[in-house]
């Protein structure tokens, strides 16, 4: 049977085996169904609207604030009303790169499935939360992000399943301390390197693309579609996944498979090719060894450390970097509420399966040294092998998609910059 690609499938969640205990999971998702980021292919033949009433659920600040205070000014009360660019206003009309209330629908869905799958199906949390250290919350600084993680929220931890007085935090950094993206904004090295890869895929896509122009041009204006094109082929493959997503009409020869796999292909590559492994470190290393040193936190003082659930909104742009380092990205672009999932597990190794040196060992230790802990990534419902955890010993016998942490810790120093600030500086023949 096909695999389910977007939203989380908890019935088709593969159990671990026996003696394998979940410690800690970190989860990446993109955000929910959203409004294209430009207005595109507005005009016929294409005739994809250029204004979206789809972003009726939208509520008024005063509703908003009275959810979490209980002192509110009532001069305070508005509402927001969007206003296209001829200055006529809709009900629902959103903006562009607006979560939709399709977006709302299917994060706060995604939600439920985690507290089905993880409350209800795996008791891995409690019913009701009562101590807010078992979960971490966090969105990148961007409005479709965060609402997508206060539905995702609202979907796993409802008021009604939170004690009095416990209310979820969800944390925002500033854009120049921003890790949950390759932070080109703050790091010149990296968006040099990525201008290069980019520059490099419209040298081998674009006479490919130009197959494409007697099928393609007529909607956008007459022009050819290319990856530095007006508009650019991202742009026509962002407009057209989003209008799909939403129910509206696309040209025909823009839903043929051959001719958006290709499309796809192309963008694809110009945003995330970028193999180099300084193009990992810089891009991915600061969130993987974050993700390493809140696991081996865990792993080292067990009980004592009570996060167990962590939940990040962020982009499509963060899953295919995350799976592009660890060599498992399947060259498809990243669907709506898609996520990437790394689960901690302990496996308690018994006394009697010591040696002598490992027991005396254990007793100079913490009793969590003793144990075995193993990743697991998962993508699209499915579990990834790594590659770098193929070798013996570096994975749970029999189940290689159980990457021994250790293993998985030694991968991500290898890509944890040393002095990230000092890396991210351009050098002198970049200038």
């Amino acid at each position: 049977m096909k695999q389910q690609e977007g939203p989380l499938d908890v019935e088709g969640y593969p159990i671990a085996p026996e003696g394998l205990n979940l410690e800690q999971v970190h989860i990446y998702v993109r955000h929910g169904e959203r409004t294209p980021v430009r207005v595109r292919m507005s005009d016929p033949p294409a005739s994809i609207p250029a204004d979206w009433q789809m972003c009726n659920t939208s509520k008024s600040f005063h509703e908003t604030v009275a959810g979490y205070s209980s002192t509110v000014d009532d001069g305070l009360w508005y509402k927001k009303v969007v206003e296209n660019r001829h200055g006529k206003t809709f009900d629902g009309l959103c903006l562009l790169g607006e979560l939709t209330d399709i977006g709302k629908q299917s994060t706060y869905s995604f939600g439920t499935a985690l507290r089905s799958l993880y409350i209800d199906r795996l008791k891995f949390l409690p019913r009701t939360l009562e101590d807010e250290r078992l979960t971490y919350f966090r969105s990148t600084n961007i409005t479709r992000t965060i609402e997508s993680l206060q539905h995702i929220v609202h979907g796993l931890y409802p008021p009604s399943a939170c004690a009095p007085n416990t209310i979820p935090s969800i944390n925002i950094r500033n854009g120049i301390d921003e890790n949950l993206v390759s932070n080109t904004l703050a790091c010149k090295r990296l968006a040099l390197l990525e201008l290069q890869f980019a520059e490099a895929a419209v040298a081998v896509w674009n006479s490919r693309l130009e197959t494409l122009d007697k099928k393609v041009s007529k909607y956008i204006g007459g022009r050819p579609l290319r990856l530095d094109g007006i508009p650019r082929a991202s742009g026509v493959l962002d407009t057209v996944r989003s209008a799909a997503a939403h129910g509206f009409k696309v040209p025909p020869e823009l839903l043929d498979d051959n001719v958006m796999g290709l499309i796809e292909a192309a963008v694809t590559d110009e945003w995330f090719g970028i193999k180099s492994e300084e193009g990992r470190r810089l891009g991915m290393g600061r969130l993987l060894a974050d993700v390493s040193e809140k696991m081996q936190h865990k792993a080292q003082f067990n009980a004592k450390n009570p996060t167990k659930l962590l939940v990040h909104t962020t982009h499509d742009s963060t899953l295919a970097a995350l799976l592009c380092t660890f060599d498992v990205f399947d060259e498809k672009w990243p669907p709506f509420t898609s996520s990437v999932t790394f689960e901690l597990f302990r496996k308690r190794t018994s006394p009697e399966q010591q040696t002598n040196l490992q027991q005396v060992i254990s007793s100079l230790w913490r009793k969590s040294s003793s144990d075995e802990h193993y990743v697991r990534m998962r993508y699209k419902n499915r579990n990834m092998v790594l590659p770098m955890c193929a070798a013996p010993g570096k994975h749970l016998p029999g189940s290689p998609e159980f990457c021994a942490l250790s293993a998985f810790q030694d991968r991500v120093k290898e890509l944890t910059p040393k002095n990230w600030a000092t890396e991210c500086f351009p050098r002198t023949r970049d200038w």
